[in-house]
This record gives C-alpha cells, structure tokens and sequence, in this order.
C-alpha cells in the first residue's frame, strides 16, 4: 500500500470515527433528537476539521502501528482533546452556549474509538506475525533492557523464525511478571525446568554487560539441556552499532573459561617497544602472529617478522600492512629456518634489535616423540642459534615462550623446552642481554591445541577423542597469552622464568562436551571415544617445579619462578654428538638432562643413529 493511498483510508477510517462519535454523544444526551441542526453541524464540521488537522500536525498518519507505544497513545490523546477544546471555544463565540455535556461524552468516545481502533489494528498485525505454526520456541536469559529489546525484536521483525516463550532473570521482583506478555518464569537455576516444561528450543543470552565468570555460570546451566545456546553481541559493539540486537552469536570456548580480560601496564610496555627494533621468530604462527598484531598497536620502529613458512609469514606481513594505525611502522619479513646459525646471526647483526621475542618451536607431543633429533634441532639448537646471535649483538632484551610441560616433562617436546630454558637461563649469566623465559599451558586455537582437532571431528559427526576421561590442562586464549608475553618482557630484569597465571585446570573431556554443546549439537549426538594416553602425555601438567616456586606476583597474571642453577656440559655434548644417538637413547638421554638426573646410559651410542 502506498503512503497515499494508506493516508486516505486513514481519513476516511477517522472521519467515520469522528462523525460516529459525535452523533452517538448527541443521541445519549438528548434522545429526541432525530435530525441533525446548525449546532450539530457546526461541532460536526469543527471536530472532524480540527482531527485531521492535528493528526497531521503529530504525524499520526505516518505511524507505524505494529510498534505502538505509550508515544503514540499520548499523540492520539492530544489530537483529540485539542480537537474538543477548539470545538468547545467556537462554540461559545459563535452559539454563546457551549453544549459542554455533548462535548465531553464526544471526546471520551471519540479517544475510546480513534485508540481502539489503533488497537485492534496492532492486534491483527501481531496475531498475522506471531502464528506459532514451525517457530523455534525461544527463551531469554536477561530480562533487562536488552532482553526487552531481543524480545521486541523478535516479536516485530523476526527474520530467523524465533518466538519468545518465556524469560529468565536472577531478580526477584521481575520473576512470575509478565514481560511484552512474555512471563519471567524463575532465575538462572531454573533454566533447565523452564527448557522442559515450554518445550524450548532455543536459549538466546541477552546480558551484554556479563563478565566471563557469570557467562561461565550461566552456560554451564545451558549445556545441561539439549537446546542450543546463543549470545547477545559484546555491549561495544551494540552501542557502536557494529552489529545489531537481532545478531545474536555462538558463544566462543575461551568466553567459558571464567577469566576477566588482561589489562596492561601500558606505559611499561611503550617504554620498552615504542620506536624500538622488535624481532619476532615464528611470526607466522598462531601466538606468533599474534604477538606481532600486539606489539604493532605500540608502533615501534621496526618489526621483523622471521619465520620458516613463506605463507605465514606473507598473511601476517599483508595484515599488518593494511592496517592504517601501523602505516608508520617498517614491518620487514624475513625467511629463515632458526637452525640456520650464519643466517640468524647475519639477520640478527642487519637489523640489531632491541628485542627478541623468540615463539618459534615444534610444539607437538606425539610428532616430536616420533622424531626427537627434530625437536632437538628446532627447539635446542635453534634457540641456542638466536640466543647466541642476540648476545654477540648486544640486543637489550630476549624473551622465549616456554610450556608448561617443561616442568618434569615426561616427553620429548617438553625435555627440549626445558633445555631450552636452561639455555638462556645459562646465557643471561654472562651476556649484556638480558635472557628471560615466559611459561604458559594451552594457548586455545594454537595449531599445537586440541582444540581445531575437535572442531573438524564435530564438524565430521564425531566422534570426539579423548586420551583420558581425567586429563586436566591449563587454558589460555592466544591474546590473553600474547599479552602477558609483552607485558612480562617489559619486566625482565634478566634470568627470570615468569609464569602466566592459567587459572584453574579444565578437563578435556569438559573442553570436548562443551566444544560439542557450542556446535548445536548433544554428546549423544556426536559422542566421546577414549583413546589411551599418548607416549610422553601426562594426566596434569604443572607450570614449576618444587624449586621453582616462588608466590609472589610481580603484575597481576604473572609470577615469577626462582632461577635454579644448571650445567651446560651435558646438554652441550648432546647437541655436538646428535647423530651418534638412536632414537630410544635421545628419548632416555633428554628426559634425564630435563629432569636434572644426567644418568649415564650404559648402551653404546650406535654411530648411524638408528631408532
């Protein structure tokens, strides 16, 4: 219907409206009258002159009525007691005898009929845009503001077919109250009762202001139903108007882990990156790039982003030149393989940074214990190649990402790590740089992580394998990881193992069930196969040793390990006589250097290597 042809139905509703209203009044207060005279007629033509001019004045034409409010109420009542009032004072001027008992039953039937006429017309609109006929029976959790706003949403512009059956709130005061003829049906314990007894099928989480640790709380309580659970967008973003209040979201894994975002001690970290040299090796890996991504927002001078793959290393380069905030910066790829040691010193001396962030390393457990002459080569020497360089160039500050599971490691890929800590544990003794290392457990979505396994066997109908239905890790976002690796470079005062607060260890299986429950899908639906633990996997890790501990935090999210005193000999005729090892005594050999045993192996090392 066009605007003209809606604003003459209007006028015609409201002139039959008006006219209607006029002579019911006249017959209630004088019941002989039978034909209408001058007085009638001038009220008549007076009120329904005076109506369509004031609807027009408030525009109530141009309303839309399916979205009626108290607004459009108060625009109808001044329409029609303005209408009364200039019928009432034309009346006196012109008839000296205002019929003022006419005039108030008019106008009470006039507000009666124009409001309810509206009214029933948002009636049917609501009744032709709600049929319940194939709609996801929806509930909402958050009965505030924003989930007011979903709930209108929904009821009004429904492009995803949802219908709000009923809302969730911890409030006392809102709960058994009717929301939009929505009921509150109980708080967040309530959850699963309420998902049974209205048949739910979809639970939207409408608190844009949660902190993690409620979310956490809260979904926990969602995942026990087999609905599937969505989110709200972040309240930055609906303020911004990046997205709107109908675009609701998954909820990501790492928003489960109950932790609150990082904050930095800003100009700490300017200080030590802002127009300086950074070099970062594994630039073109998940925490890699990540760490890039962070230093860039700081602006320094230059960044060197060194990696092995070509591929990598371009994305990163391409991402980070697009930017227009890191227009400024030199950022410089470099291709390079860590065990290279005349071409990480010549690279080292071309740009001499001020510091180092070295995230390269093989990070996998079962490949690595498959080929252990390969994780001494990356994560040994390799490091040694860099530390090295840094030293012999005088670079102020070096900064190594270690694991958790280089504490007691009982596999291959953690003994290298912890070699590697020894290392520059080892080199900040006698060196003008000052060498420290950063430990942290799983990084979530790091290519080392679980977790991408699981998404592609949920993505392929599962199921799920998990080693062991008690193995327990440490959780980290890349970001959250990313950050604290800045912020305790920008502390280092040389030999420190600084230690990144994991919170609490989360189980596997529990990362799987709720990796699953996030998909839409049920465990049932997918299922969960337990496979065995893998050689070198334990059923928890721990972040220091014995010796290790030191309480105190020295930033919040970051403590700082006591420096133990090690001995180079061993690990150093390792790495000199690498291929003199088989397989089985390079296994033996570095989990006794890692675990400061040096025990002597009694079999003679065979000169070809063999496993």
């Amino acid at each position: 219907m066009t605007y003209f042809q809606r604003l003459s139905l209007f006028v015609i509703i409201d002139s039959c409206i008006v006219l209607s209203a006029i002579s019911i009044s006249t017959l209630i207060i004088n019941v002989e009258l039978i034909l209408p005279d001058f007085e009638l007629t001038i009220t008549s033509f007076t009120i329904l002159l005076c109506h369509h001019f004031f609807s027009i004045r408030y525009n109530l034409y141009k309303r839309l009525w399916e979205y009626a409010s108290i607004g459009e109420l108060i625009v109808i009542f001044k329409v029609v007691t303005y209408s009364i009032l200039i019928t009432f004072v034309l009346q006196q001027f012109i008839l000296q005898q205002p019929s003022s008992r006419v005039l108030l039953v008019t106008w009470l039937l006039h507000l009666f009929l124009i409001g309810g006429s509206r009214f029933l017309w948002r009636l049917y609109l609501d009744r032709m845009t709600t049929t319940q006929d194939h709609k996801v029976r929806t509930l909402i959790v958050g009965a505030g503001s924003a989930g007011i706003m979903v709930a209108r949403q929904i009821l009004k512009k429904n492009e995803q077919n949802l219908l709000p059956v009923a809302f969730i709130d911890d409030n006392p005061q809102k709960q058994h109250l009717d929301i939009l003829g929505i009921p509150v049906v109980g708080g967040v314990k309530d959850i699963i009762n309420a998902v049974e007894k209205y048949k739910i099928d979809n639970i939207i989480i409408a608190i844009p202001s949660l902190s993690r640790k409620q979310l956490k709380v809260i979904f926990q309580e969602c995942i026990k139903t087999s609905t599937q659970t969505k989110i709200l967008p972040a309240l930055e973003d609906l303020i911004t108007g990046r997205v709107s209040v109908n675009e609701f979201r998954d909820v990501k894994l790492e928003e489960l882990l109950g932790r609150e975002p990082v904050q930095l001690e800003m100009k700490k970290i300017s200080k030590t990156i802002t127009n300086k040299v950074v070099l970062v090796t594994g630039a073109g890996g998940s925490i890699g790039s990540e760490i890039t991504r962070q230093i860039a927002m700081f602006l320094p001078k230059q960044l060197i982003l060194l990696g092995h793959g070509e591929n990598s290393i371009y994305n990163i380069e391409l991402e980070l030149k697009s930017k227009v905030p890191f227009k400024s910066i030199d950022i410089v790829p470099e291709i390079a393989d860590i065990k290279d040691e005349k071409k990480i010193n010549s690279i080292i001396a071309s740009y001499a940074p001020d510091i180092i962030y070295h995230a390269a390393a093989h990070k996998h457990v079962p490949l690595m214990e498959q080929n252990p002459d390969e994780a001494v080569k990356n994560n040994v020497i390799g490091t040694m190649n860099v530390a090295k360089a840094a030293s012999n160039h005088r670079v102020k500050t070096f900064v190594m990402l270690s694991t958790d599971k280089a504490v007691n490691p009982t596999s291959v890929m953690g003994a290298t790590k912890r070699l590697a800590e020894i290392i520059i544990q080892n080199m900040n003794q006698n060196s003008y740089t000052k060498f420290v290392t950063v430990r942290f457990g799983n990084v979530l979505g790091s290519r080392g992580s679980v977790i991408p396994l699981f998404e592609k066997q949920i993505k392929e109908g599962g199921p799920v394998t998990v080693t062991h239905p008690e193995m327990v890790r440490y959780f980290m976002t890349i970001p959250e990881a990313s950050k604290l690796v800045i912020q305790a470079g920008s502390l280092a005062k040389g030999g420190e193992i600084f230690v990144l607060d994991m919170g609490e260890p989360v189980k596997i299986v529990d990362v799987a069930k709720n990796l699953i429950k996030l998909s839409g899908h049920s465990v049932e639906e997918i299922g969960i196969k337990y496979t065995g633990i893998r050689p070198g996997e334990k059923l928890m890790e721990e972040l220091l040793q014995k010796e290790e501990v030191h309480e105190k935090q020295i930033f919040p999210k970051i403590y700082v390990g006591k420096t133990i005193s090690t001995d180079m000999k061993e690990i150093e005729m390792v790495v000199n006589n690498l291929d003199l090892f088989s397989k089985e005594q390079l296994r033996k050999k570095l989990n006794s250097l890692a675990n400061y045993r040096a025990q002597h192996i009694e079999h003679n090392i065979v000169s070809n290597g063999g496993g």
